[in-house]
């Protein structure tokens, strides 16, 4: 049987439209009314599935726990923020404990499970900057290796999309030359790169920033550093968390009014504390976090990661975006065309349209998650 929408709002990569909306098993199928509607009508908006390329845990659970089970209550909890797809993220932590959590990933998409669908990984280290580890492990940063990430590739079952390390560090761009060979999506990021150095990887093929602003060379007149390039180079996507406590909102404002509209991707970088109640323990990789005041911090006060749900992420920017000219269907593009194209998934992902992925999140006008659809099954419901 048909099913889909009928007379609803339809967020298209260009615009809202209303009109219906029919898919059959997991792919879009037409435009025209579906035999079962799920909304009919009614004033809500349909959009692409949200895909959230940089997280590392949700409800209790993290990828570095490497285990199906943290990975399946991750997968379970996202839908609520209409996340219908995911990269598992893991953190700068022995070879060991990288390679389990890339062998639970390899197993858990080798098979059928319900909630969002992990898409592949994100390697956040362990090929960083300590100058820039954030709340990253210093005692485990390695300098970019092609030996060792490969091992991690193959422990994945080639699931690794994207992969954030510093590029000053790495020689002769052997490191990039990898990523691009293989499909994986490099990106800039807990890094002391310079201007000219990272221009040097753009040339090469080097075209994304991880959390822009964040654990990374900031902005110098005399040199803008990996902020300052991030910002006013065209064609190099920038990842943003946009809960108002990593960056401010006149930092987001500045993102939005100097990059264009197609190379800002909203992430969570949400850890398993996200869910969690206020003043609760919980873990980032092998470091203790609590939840204070809106984010995780470490012990020591450092912000170590977000809690942020991506839907409020919406709410959060949206005030900010559309005085710069975002409409509705531009800041949804944050969330799902944007990160699709950036990982090399955009045939499948990231927008209704024809023979693509039936995954979507159906919102009202504040953005706030009414379904969830993940590959043609209704996966949360208000």
């Amino acid at each position: 049987m048909k099913k889909g929408f009928r007379n609803v709002n339809l967020v298209l990569q260009d615009g809202v439209r209303k009109g219906c909306l029919s898919f059959e098993g997991d792919r879009i199928l037409s435009f025209d009314e579906p035999e079962e509607a799920l909304f009919d009508g009614e004033q809500v908006y349909v959009c692409p599935g949200f895909l959230d390329e940089h997280i590392h845990g949700a409800n209790g659970r993290d990828v570095m726990d490497g285990k199906i089970s943290s990975l399946q209550t991750m997968a379970s909890a996202l839908v609520q923020e209409g996340v219908t797809g995911f990269l598992a993220t893991t953190m700068t932590e022995s070879e060991e404990k990288i390679l389990k959590s890339c062998e639970a990933v390899k197993e858990y998409r080798s098979e059928s499970h319900a909630g969002a669908e992990i898409l592949g990984m994100h390697l956040e280290g362990p090929f960083i900057s300590e100058i820039h580890k954030g709340a990253q492990d210093a005692r485990f940063i390695r300098k970019p290796d092609v030996d060792l990430l490969s091992r991690f590739v193959e422990a994945s079952g080639d699931s690794v999309r994207l992969i954030t390390f510093a590029y000053e560090n790495d020689e002769g761009s052997k490191f990039l030359d990898y990523c691009l060979e293989h499909n994986i999506t490099p990106s800039l990021g807990h890094s002391d790169c310079t201007s000219v150095r990272f221009k040097e990887g753009i040339a090469k093929g080097l075209r994304c920033v991880t959390h822009l602003f964040n654990a990374q060379r900031g902005f110098h007149h005399r040199e803008p550093g990996i902020t300052g390039e991030g910002l006013y180079q065209d064609g190099v996507r920038t990842e943003i968390i946009c809960d108002t406590y990593h960056v401010c909102p006149d930092a987001l404002g500045l993102m939005f009014k100097s990059k264009k509209k197609e190379d800002v991707i909203m992430i969570s970088d949400s850890c398993e504390a996200k869910y969690l109640k206020e003043g609760e323990k919980a873990h980032l990789g092998s470091q203790e976090v609590f939840v204070s005041g809106g984010v995780a911090r470490l012990k020591d006060g450092t912000i170590a990661a977000s809690i942020l749900k991506l839907d409020q992420g919406l709410r959060n920017v949206a005030p900010i975006a559309s005085k710069l000219g975002y409409s509705y269907s531009d800041l949804i593009n944050l969330v799902s065309l944007n990160p699709a194209r950036n990982l090399g998934l955009e045939k499948d992902y990231g927008s209704i349209a024809l023979g693509k992925k039936a995954s979507f999140a159906v919102l009202d006008s504040s953005f706030r998650v009414l379904m969830t659809v993940v590959n043609g099954q209704v996966a949360y419901r208000k």
